[in-house]
This record gives structure tokens, C-alpha cells and sequence, in this order.
């Protein structure tokens, strides 16, 4: 299982992913953990069984215990905060000041760095849509030392593993 089987696995029309994937497994803007936790977030974010299994068995070679759990809780807590923030926005001026009542520790003591975690948490917020949960991941990542270029690699790597997702999906039901 690995990153390979995903790129050999993808159809003619999606040589485009097979090309990125390869390319950015192979990112020089993020460091080893980086690059592998967002993999790794990312594709739990996707709810794709197949992209999961493959990416998370390959991440499980390049990451501590604590790291590999830490990407899973940047999945998880982005999962819900997500959706809440999003529906913040969406409901108006009238639930600005309202609590949020939700509990997230892992985001004070994840396991890893600081700005792993929050740009793993980033990579999973662009795939689930949420504008406020990405611009403060920014801040956060940059604000802790990380470039635009290493930000923008994370973005990336969400894009690609989640049209990887949707191309696994598509032909499974083809």
C-alpha cells in the first residue's frame, strides 16, 4: 500500500493527479513530518477508504505515533470546527458573540509542533470548505515562522489527494 499504488491505480484522464502526486511526495518545501501529516489529514478528510488506507499505511513509515495522531485529531477536530464555524458565518451577526461550546484541547496540546499541526489543520480546512478556518491557520502557521510557499504546498497537497478521492470514487462506481 502506497502512494504508488494510488498513482498507478488512477485512470488516463487523471494523469495530471499521477504527476502532481508524484511531484509533491517529493515536496522540498515542507520538512518530512510536514509533508507526510498533511498527506496523511488529508486524506482522512476525503472519507475515501481506498486513499486512506493507502496513504495512511505509506505515513505510518515517515511519522512518530505522536505525529501520526496528531494528523488524525487535525482531521478530526476540522471535521467539527468546520462545520461550526462555517455555520457561524453563515447564520450571521446574530451568533458573532454567541459560545462556541465545543471542546478542543488537542489544539492546545496536539503531540507535535505548533505550526504542524496547524497547517495540517489548514490542508483539512481548504478541503472541507471552510474560509475562516483556513485564514486563521494561516495566520497562526505564518505568524509561527512557516513561508506563503509552505502554506500554499499544503494547500496543494489537499487539492491533489482530494481529486485523487473523488477519482477513486468515480471509478469504483463506474
Amino acid at each position: 500500500m502506497s502512494i504508488d499504488n494510488l498513482r498507478s491505480g488512477l485512470p488516463e484522464y487523471a494523469k495530471d493527479l499521477k504527476l502532481n502526486l508524484g511531484s509533491l511526495s517529493r515536496s522540498t518545501e515542507l520538512n518530512e513530518q510536514q509533508l507526510w501529516g498533511a498527506l496523511l489529514a488529508s486524506a482522512a478528510a476525503t472519507r475515501n477508504d481506498t486513499v486512506f488506507s493507502e496513504i495512511s499505511e505509506e505515513a505510518s513509515e515517515h511519522l512518530s505515533e505522536e505525529a501520526f495522531n496528531a494528523a488524525l485529531g487535525a482531521a478530526s477536530i476540522m471535521a467539527m470546527n468546520n462545520v461550526a464555524y462555517r455555520a457561524k458565518s453563515w447564520l450571521g451577526d446574530d451568533y458573532a458573540q454567541v459560545k462556541f461550546g465545543l471542546r478542543m484541547n488537542i489544539i492546545a496540546k496536539p503531540g507535535v509542533e505548533k505550526a504542524d499541526f496547524e497547517l495540517w489543520s489548514l490542508a483539512v480546512s481548504t478541503i472541507n470548505g471552510c474560509e475562516h478556518c483556513s485564514v486563521a491557520h494561516d495566520k497562526t502557521v505564518r505568524s509561527e515562522g512557516l513561508t506563503k510557499e509552505q502554506v500554499w504546498e499544503a494547500v496543494k497537497v489537499a487539492a491533489v489527494v482530494q481529486a485523487i478521492a473523488q477519482v477513486v470514487q468515480v471509478e469504483a462506481a463506474r
